[in-house]
């Protein structure tokens, strides 16, 4: 239940992209810097959680 399939997981953020460049009108550029700033804030507020959303998100 709480494990990630990478497959999904990379949906689910194509999906998330989408809906930023469609729901809010963001260009691809836009899109992945909210994503990034998102991803950012969440392993500054909570390290704990850094693998995780890495794993989502994409590290670095």
């Amino acid at each position: 239940m709480f494990g990630f399939n990478s497959d999904n997981t990379q949906g689910q953020v194509t999906e998330l992209r989408d809906r930023l460049k469609s729901e809010a009108q963001l260009n691809d550029d836009q899109a992945n810097q909210v994503l990034e700033t998102i991803k950012n804030f969440v392993i500054e507020k909570y390290p704990m959680l850094s693998g995780a959303v890495n794993n989502m998100l994409g590290g670095k």
